[in-house]
């Protein structure tokens, strides 16, 4: 058991929203655990022996309400101090990123450098005050407003460096960026704005969707989006095929829910023929999607795994020549605390490069600011460093669902701050500073953002680049403006490779 006390201003609050809390035990990899609060306490039953770290949505002052880690701790019979220790936690990770981003020696952190020395002084002052925990946590505090700032500006001075190199060496793809589509959007001012904000276009394909009835099946939807994006002569991502979620699972399935022979062969048969009628005009196909969560069916290890390889080896089978991607959702794995039979998501994507599953690349929903697992607010420094741990598995990345609300949600508790309130003007903020650090990484090569247009149904009613009536919003703007940016990096390293050949001719 692990017992936190809890300071707000130097006094213990009356009460402390623990919805968002969950344990994190070694690797990152989130444990079960149930949590109390009561008299500036927080109370931690664990389910599994070792040392682990808290985890919850923390109020820092200037900064917002993110989400934030204590270091992993021993169990011990009294209370650590939680102000202190998330201060600690978050000074230890951003110590470890200055080294692997070697800011040690760089030129361009040395403010850096300097003003972690201020925030580390403030921990140091907690510490030797943890015999009167007001005051320790007063100082932890103070190091909180410090060390958050200063690691965002460490992430965006690394993306900064890192995109100037991929600028100068000419190596974006050809498709960046990408935006899903609302399939039952069909009027034509939505369409002329889709081709405006993508290279590409994300086109659901949810098996609800095709096959609402057992072998009654509506392509009507599918067949006009697919030829009109032929027509547009915009590259279709479609998927995912498989995704056992809510929204994409017909409910005729369930009867067969607990016969995983039957839904197997189900699943054989949707994939074969959404990929036999879609295949040619499809440049990637998202196969799976959140698999791992294992959500609605309970599936064992195995079966998760064998329905990964079933899937990418059918695709592969109809179309040879198809390329392939498995989605990661809720990367940071929070649902992994609450069930067991889930995989934890970056266990999964190592274990389907591992197996030697034959997939081209690896999908990642980025999606912030609702109060559910998966979806609580992170900062620009959590965001770097997660998408970090996919450079190891040697796939490209391509992030396919992006998105911050664009207001505040009306109904529903927050699901975290950024800096201040949402708004039109901040979401768009949000997003030029977040996709310069996910178009920094060198492994990164698309990004998608989730939804073009408001709609009321939505999972985030308010995320999208234009409102409901198909007003832009400022992060279309800003979309389109970075849109056009890469691509005249690319049209200009189109030049100088027709230049280079021209060169090379003459000199023959």
């Amino acid at each position: 058991m692990l017992r936190f006390l809890v300071f707000r201003d130097g006094e213990a609050p009356g009460e402390l929203d623990l919805t968002s809390a969950y344990l994190v035990g070694a690797d990152s990899v989130p444990i079960r655990g149930e949590f109390t609060y009561a008299s500036g306490e927080v109370t931690c039953r664990k389910r599994a022996a070792g040392p682990s770290a808290l985890s919850l949505m923390w109020e820092v002052k200037g900064f917002g309400t993110v989400m934030q880690e204590t270091t992993r701790l021993p169990e011990r019979p009294h209370p650590y101090i939680l102000n202190v220790e998330l201060a600690r936690g978050r000074m230890m990770r951003l110590l470890q990123k200055r080294e692997e981003w070697g800011f040690f020696d760089l030129p361009e952190a040395q403010a850096i450098n300097e003003k972690f020395n201020e925030a580390r002084d403030c921990l140091i002052n907690a510490l030797e005050n943890l015999d009167t925990p007001a005051d320790a946590a007063r100082h932890a505090d103070r190091c909180l407003t410090i060390a958050l700032p200063l690691s965002e500006q460490a992430a965006v001075v690394h993306a900064e460096l890192l995109l100037q190199r991929r600028i100068a060496t000419r190596s974006f793809p050809r498709n960046v960026f990408g935006c899903q589509t609302d399939v039952q959007q069909i009027g034509e001012p939505y369409r002329r704005k889709l081709v405006l904000a993508g290279d590409f276009v994300a086109l659901p394909t949810f098996w609800r969707q095709i096959e609402p009835q057992a072998q009654s099946f509506a392509w009507g939807v599918s067949d006009e989006w697919t030829e009109f994006l032929r027509r547009a002569k915009l590259p279709v991502v479609a998927g995912p095929l498989v995704q056992f979620s809510e929204a994409a699972v017909p409910d005729w399935l369930y009867m067969w829910e607990h016969d995983y022979e039957q839904v197997r062969g189900l699943l054989y048969e949707h994939i074969e023929r959404v990929v036999s009628r879609y295949g040619p005009q499809v440049v990637l196909w998202n196969v799976l999607s959140g698999l791992h969560v294992n959500a609605q069916f309970s599936f064992t290890f195995d079966q998760i795994m064998d329905l990964t390889r079933m899937a990418v080896g059918l695709v592969k089978k109809v179309i040879p020549s198809a390329q392939t991607m498995i989605e990661v959702t809720q990367p940071w794995g929070e649902y992994y605390a609450r069930n067991q039979r889930s995989i934890p998501p970056l266990l999964y994507a190592e274990m389907a490069v591992q197996s030697g599953i034959a997939f081209d690349m690896l999908g990642l929903q980025l999606s912030f600011g609702v109060p559910k697992d998966g979806c609580w607010q992170r900062d620009l420094f959590q965001i770097s460093a997660l998408v970090d741990r996919f450079a190891p598995f040697g796939k490209p990345l391509v992030i396919t669902k992006l998105d911050v609300p664009s207001k505040p949600l009306e109904g529903q508790a927050s699901g975290g701050v950024w800096r201040r309130p949402w708004n039109e003007q901040h979401q768009a903020k949000w997003l030029e500073a977040v996709v310069n650090i996910l178009l920094s990484k060198p492994f990164v090569d698309a990004v998608c953002w989730s939804r073009l247009a408001d709609t009321e149904d939505a999972s985030l009613p308010c995320a999208g680049l234009l409102a409901q009536d198909l007003t832009p919003k400022p992060s279309f703007e800003t979309w389109v403006k970075m849109r056009r940016a890469v691509l005249s990096v690319r049209q200009n390293a189109a030049k100088h490779a027709e230049a280079v050949k021209a060169a090379k001719q003459a000199n023959v």
